[in-house]
């Protein structure tokens, strides 16, 4: 049955998502969605990408405009967060107190950085990013040029604000644990292109390393000291090591919670009546039989969609291949695919990593699991990544002779339909 009525826990492009999927789909109840922060739902993405460096305005991060919303008779409460849940009474209270009934309940509140108990952490300068005010902030910060930055964590939105600070000729030191960046989730060869690529634009590395303390003077950032001992000179410090899933709200409602909220492929919850998506939501995957938690913004747009079609009682499934992209200096990257399964081997290149254009295929019991291009020629059609999940979706076996072989064209790999 259709429910009379669906609150939305979290207002980011999940929720904002969900909301316009299910009035797309012809739904005519109430929808309400309640949020943490003061601003309408906003895309994160170019938040550490092009608005951060100036390059786009404020509309380049709204979901939709704001007039969407009373237009579309959704209610948006903001600075007012779901605080509780019980599935039992089929209701939620929001932060001032009020008690809502629902019919369907959507969970999307989001993840959050995880931080670091390091001594003048709460000093000024000194930060984490997650935010459109936080990539306000640290804009007017970076902006002028001439800082000395550090950034303490290597994995995909440190490596995006260290590219950004030093393109506003700010002075740039990468912290992080991995001998090589980003090796954890495309490999040391792949890692390697990307610290090549940030020490010829001036971002020097520590690594492995950790940061020990944050030094200061008269309440502001001075250095980080890490784990060896050296002093690193700091008027700005980012902490960038990751995000943890909101799941206290899913928890003390009883639902079941591992490594995020846990859910089947149509992104119900343990709870009758409850959905969960976005970056809280552990999946089940239809390709893998296993569950994934994804931070990516093509998971919370996929998966809103998935969860209002779910709702309204529809036969949909979260089954996309993962998708996310980075810009970082002159390259834009794309990767399609799990990056668990791209874990287990050592990818396949076709181009030169010289030449700053190639894509790179992970293949496990020869079928392709993930792949990755770099500033591949948009004017090829089918694009790389159309052909790359294509390979996933249908689980074709491709020899890796004719994967890296230049000769075969792109498109002469996509699978018989």
């Amino acid at each position: 049955m259709t429910p009379e009525s669906i609150v939305i826990a979290g207002a980011g492009l999940a929720g904002a998502t969900a909301a316009r999927t299910l009035r797309a789909e012809g739904y005519a109840g109430n929808i309400t969605i309640a949020g943490a922060e003061p601003h309408p739902p906003y895309l994160r993405p170019p938040l550490s990408k092009e608005y951060l460096l100036g390059k786009a305005g404020e509309d380049a991060v709204e979901v939709v405009p704001e007039s969407w919303y009373a237009d579309n008779n959704v209610s948006l409460l903001l600075d007012n967060p779901v605080a509780s849940v019980d599935p039992g009474a089929h209701n939620v209270r929001f932060a001032d107190g009020t008690v809502q009934s629902y019919g369907a309940l959507l969970l999307a509140p989001g993840a959050t950085p995880r931080t670091l108990l390091l001594s003048g952490a709460d000093l000024e300068g000194a930060s984490t990013f997650r935010t459109l005010d936080d990539s306000r902030r640290l804009r007017e910060q970076l902006a002028p040029g001439g800082r000395k930055v550090v950034l303490i964590g290597s994995g995909w939105i440190g490596m995006e604000l260290a590219a950004a600070a030093s393109t506003y000729g700010n002075q740039v030191t990468l912290l992080g644990l991995e001998d090589i960046p980003l090796a954890a989730a495309i490999g040391p060869e792949l890692g390697s292109f990307f610290r090549t690529l940030h020490e010829d634009n001036g971002v020097r590395f520590r690594l492995p390393a950790s940061a020990a303390e944050i030094t200061g003077q008269n309440g502001k950032v001075t250095g980080v000291v890490t784990d060896s001992g050296e002093l690193l000179p700091a008027d700005i410090v980012i902490i960038a090591v990751g995000v943890v899933p909101e799941t206290a709200l899913a928890a003390a409602a009883g639902l079941e919670v591992r490594n995020g909220i846990l859910t089947d492929a149509s992104l119900r919850t343990s709870a009758p009546d409850i959905f969960a998506a976005g970056d809280a939501a552990n999946a089940l995957h239809p390709f893998t039989g296993e569950h994934h938690r994804s931070e990516h913004w093509s998971n919370a747009l996929s998966g809103g969609k998935v969860a209002a079609k779910a709702m309204l009682g529809q036969d949909a499934a979260l089954d996309v291949v993962p998708y996310f992209y980075t810009d970082q200096f002159d390259v834009s990257m794309e990767y399609s695919g799990f990056p668990s399964l791209a874990a287990k081997g050592a990818p396949l290149i076709r181009g030169s990593l010289d030449s700053k254009e190639f894509v790179a295929f992970w293949q496990q019991d020869g079928r392709v699991v993930a792949g990755m291009s770099v500033n591949w020629p948009r004017s090829v059609k089918p694009s790389a990544q159309k052909v790359i999940k294509a390979l996933i979706s249908a689980r074709a076996e491709v020899t890796a002779e004719r994967l890296g072989d230049k000769a075969v064209p792109l498109d002469q790999l996509m699978p018989e339909p």
